[in-house]
């Protein structure tokens, strides 16, 4: 699907397309795509780049196109991994804006309703791609508020009692920070590539792009903290779950040497020989006696050296 966006305080959407005006397309069809490569006259590998779920941030010159690829956060269902980055791309050359996303974000739909209610006004391409990583930063970090009320929700249900599912959740969230945190760092260095590539320009923005510089090293400071958080955590619960194994192996160590007490006793005195108690009244009840007796002493040995 695409739609076309002029901007004039804010995109607004416009029915057809028009030069320096943005076109945005979200999961194009084979219409989109004969759109932009036979009207447009948009190299195929951008887009066979952009397609790419695992391509990373970077830039591409072919003639004077200019390939721009970021990553930014969606939910995600599958594999019980919350939260994942695709690619987007935006395609650039004199007077042609395009970005293309194989995946529905929530991100684009915001930043246009934010754009509209700030009354925002993008002066040229460079200004829309640094407004993009701006907006994928605040993503991140939205995304990231959330991961961490799911952390503290495991570590709750871990503390009740330990589940495997609550340890492959936490699993399954510090592989989301592992993506966040690749996602980020390719972001932050397309930050340097662009400064680069417009430096001699009067398309760079200072302000805009110090606002960029500064909202993505914030988000990739919340993965790093929530990634020791979490490492953390899964160390600790680690720890308590190998010292509840020692815990239960000492008790069974400790039962099992006391109900040896009396079975060796038993034993003795089923073997086929003569025992000095045949002739004695009770005989019986007295080794009973002294089986329980003799394991209550282990019993309590067993409690002072705190094995129960």
């Amino acid at each position: 699907m695409r739609t076309y966006l002029y901007c004039d305080a804010g995109f607004v959407q416009i029915p057809e397309w028009k030069p320096n005006c943005w076109i945005n397309v979200e999961c194009p069809n084979l219409s989109d795509l004969e759109f932009l490569t036979q009207e447009l006259h948009v190299p195929q590998s951008f887009l066979n780049d952009i397609a790419d779920t695992d391509e990373r941030p970077r830039t591409e010159t072919e003639g004077n196109w200019l390939l721009t690829i970021l990553r930014v956060p969606i939910p995600n269902d599958i594999d019980g991994i919350p939260f994942v980055t695709v690619p987007i791309g935006i395609i650039t050359n004199d007077d042609i804006i395009i970005s293309v996303c194989y995946h529905r974000t929530e991100m684009l739909a915001d930043f246009i309703t934010y754009s509209q209610r700030k009354k925002i006004v993008v002066r040229n391409k460079l200004d829309l791609i640094l407004r993009l990583i701006y907006s994928s930063a605040v993503w991140f970090l939205k995304y990231l508020k959330q991961i961490s009320n799911d952390i503290k929700s495991a570590e709750k249900e871990l503390e009740r009692s330990i589940r495997n599912e609550d340890l492959h959740r936490l699993m399954k969230l510090q592989n989301t920070l592992v993506y966040f945190n690749t996602s980020i760092r390719g972001n932050q260095v397309m930050i340097s590539r662009l400064k680069g590539i417009f430096q001699d320009t009067d398309y760079l923005d200072v302000d805009l792009l110090e606002d960029v510089v500064i909202e993505i090293n914030q988000a990739l400071n919340m993965v790093s903290i929530y990634s020791d958080i979490l490492t953390g955590t899964m160390d600790a619960f680690a720890s308590i779950i190998s010292n509840n194994v020692n815990s239960i192996m000492k008790r069974m160590t400790s039962i099992s040497i006391i109900l040896m007490v009396p079975t060796l006793i038993a034993s003795f005195y089923g073997m086929n020989v003569d025992i000095y108690l045949d002739k004695v009244p009770h005989a019986f009840i007295l080794i009973v006696i002294a089986s329980i007796s003799l394991s209550t002493l282990a019993f309590i040995a067993f409690k002072k050296l705190k094995w129960f």
